[in-house]
């Protein structure tokens, strides 16, 4: 858990992509109900899928 998010899944910054196989997954988990969504992660360089504290569970 970080901040009291849950983090379900990282993608790296430097991809080719960006940030869309983030925004995809993201996108795929909002389809299934869950409030996902994706932030950056300065200190890694990664794209984190989250969701927040109570939101993750279900």
């Amino acid at each position: 858990m970080v901040n009291g998010r849950t983090v379900l899944e990282r993608f790296p910054a430097g991809g080719p992509r960006g940030s869309w196989p983030a925004e995809e997954f993201a996108h795929a988990r909002r389809l299934e109900g869950l409030p996902a969504e994706v932030v950056m992660d300065l200190a890694t360089d990664t794209f984190l899928v989250v969701v927040r504290g109570a939101e993750a569970v279900k």
